[in-house]
């Protein structure tokens, strides 16, 4: 006790155990809002990857999954199908993938890392629209040099069976080929790119 009659070990106590239930009652109102800008779980599993089973996916067939919000299309492609994307090449804008739409290692004449798998979004790189799958060949409304692929009928965009697209439309670039990796021979994880040894 100091010499004026004040407690001073009672009021250092008084004090801190005052700043420590302060603490405590800022943390906690905090709490709330600091966990407001975490990502919501929906959100998170927009962004996470995709595991899609292809063991069941026919030659010539198109398989549809999503990722972060955007339609992902898989196509098993023919012997012919392959084939017919040398055919086009001088009718396309960018036959050699030269712009940055696919991952290094898609960046080759199938656009993809197993030839007869294509793994592309689905979406018209004009405007956002989802073009057909036209595999036919050849097609009337498509001309008579059409080898297959995938027609945007909004604006008459077309694009091979690489997503390449061809000169003289309105879709400026191929479709974009997201990063992904295969697991097995039948399971294809979109949104991942492969393990680097």
């Amino acid at each position: 006790m100091s010499s004026n009659g004040v407690d001073v070990g009672k009021r250092r106590f008084l004090t801190l155990t005052g700043v420590a239930a302060g603490g405590v009652g800022a943390a906690a109102a905090a709490w709330p809002f600091l966990a407001s800008l975490a990502p919501s779980e929906r959100a998170k599993a927009l962004g996470a990857p995709v595991t899609v089973d292809i063991s069941k996916l026919q030659e010539g067939q198109l398989l549809i999954t999503t990722w972060r919000g955007s339609p992902v299309w898989i196509v098993r492609r023919s012997a012919e199908m392959l084939n017919n994307l040398k055919a086009v090449e001088g009718q396309l804008r960018d036959p050699e993938s030269q712009e940055e739409q696919q991952p290094v290692y898609a960046q080759n004449e199938f656009r993809s890392v197993n030839p007869e798998i294509l793994v592309m979004i689905g979406r018209c790189t004009h405007l956002g629209c989802s073009p057909s799958y036209r595999p036919d060949y050849p097609a009337q409304d498509l001309g008579a040099d059409w080898k297959g692929g995938f027609f945007c009928p909004c604006h008459g965009s077309k694009f091979d069976l690489a997503g390449r697209v061809y000169k003289s439309v309105p879709a400026p670039l191929n479709m974009p080929v997201p990063p992904h990796r295969y697991e097995g021979d039948t399971t294809i994880v979109v949104g991942e790119d492969p393990e680097v040894a």
